[in-house]
């Protein structure tokens, strides 16, 4: 039986590179070598035990950012071949729930997604069934081809949101925030205001995308953001932090009549404390979203086609595979890191901040 290298969480805050046998595939099924997986924060709430459910699935070689060529193809794949660049759309829903019937995937009762729930893409190979298969175009690089899917999630937050032309958007994160405030940009948000609390990560903000970036650990946020606004708050805030304190923020800083995009995933015990009548004589708005999912995927493959978002300053480092679990721990503890991608095909990191 031919072994490949693999990260395994085998408890939270342990991983264990070993050895295990490389995916066997079905006939609906293609074998995707990795070149690239990108470390989420989900992946952090993973690996630390944070999300209850993701726990339940380990051992686990997590990895969902993940990008790569096809090795080996299922005798019902079509429209592929050997050798093809592509990017999966992640996500596993039953098709046949309520929520599934309904056109609600996202809801499904028994939703998987490769490598939060299933084996994923920190490793050497990934299986996937080939109807998730989307080619990546030539004019897409394999850095940017790593983006995919977090632009998808980004993606799917923006079309909920639905912002209008000419509206402020406020972004809570300067993580994967960056993209959101791109596509708020994107769609002609104006102003686009970025908040964190990482002096590095803001001033990437603002030479990429944001029109006013806010250092929390400088200025109240919310009393900044009614300055910009000129008292009136902002039409739409989109929380990309995944806490408590910043989502009650959002709810402060948001106009009568806006919209909150709830994005940012919150440990299952993090309750926030929010006015109720708000929802009434305020006429605030609350949507979330968690994923993006089909359509999304050939999406976000066209916005990188054609430049319209380009994701590749926020490529902060490479590493090996070897070097996984210390990557996730550098990333909390390194100010100058956004986004660290992993790749089984190299043998020494590749630093691309300054």
């Amino acid at each position: 039986m031919k072994t490949m290298r693999a990260q395994v969480l085998t408890r939270p805050n342990h991983f264990e590179l070993q050895e295990v046998p490389i995916p066997e595939i079905t006939a609906d099924e293609v074998l995707i070598k990795i070149k690239y997986c990108g470390i989420c924060g989900s992946d952090w709430g993973s690996y630390t035990g944070k999300y209850a459910e993701e726990v339940a699935c380990i051992p686990l070689t997590t990895g969902h950012e993940f990008f790569g060529v096809i090795d080996e193809l299922g005798t019902n794949s079509q429209g592929l071949k050997i050798g093809d660049r592509v990017a999966v759309d992640i996500c596993k829903p039953c098709g046949t729930c309520y929520h599934c019937r309904i056109g609600e995937p996202l809801l499904c009762t028994e939703f998987k997604q490769i490598g939060i729930h299933l084996d994923g893409g920190f490793a050497e190979y990934v299986k996937a069934p080939w109807k998730n298969v989307y080619i990546v175009p030539a004019e897409v690089s394999d850095e940017k081809a790593a983006f995919v899917e977090p632009l998808t999630a980004c993606l799917n937050a923006s079309k909920k949101m639905d912002c209008k032309i000419a509206r402020s958007v406020v972004v809570i994160g300067a993580g994967l925030g960056i993209i959101h405030a791109a596509l708020a940009k994107a769609r002609g948000a104006a102003p686009v205001i970025v908040i964190d609390a990482n002096a590095d990560r803001l001033a990437m903000a603002k030479e990429m995308v944001a029109d006013y970036t806010i250092n929390v650990k400088e200025t109240d946020p919310v009393a900044e953001v009614m300055r910009l606004t000129n008292g009136v708050g902002a039409d739409y805030v989109l929380e990309a932090v995944g806490s408590s304190k910043t989502y009650e923020q959002a709810f402060k800083m948001v106009r009568k009549g806006g919209k909150i995009e709830a994005f940012g995933i919150c440990a299952d015990d993090d309750y926030a404390s929010i006015a109720p009548v708000q929802f009434v004589l305020e006429e605030k708005k609350v949507s979330g979203s968690c994923a993006g999912i089909g359509y999304d995927w050939a999406d976000a493959l066209n916005l990188l086609k054609y430049n319209r978002i380009d994701p590749t300053p926020l490529i902060s480092m490479i590493v090996p595979l070897e070097e996984l679990e210390q990557a996730l721990n550098e990333i909390r503890s390194n100010p100058k890191l956004i986004k660290v991608l992993v790749s089984p095909e190299i043998s020494e990191r590749v630093i691309l901040y300054s």
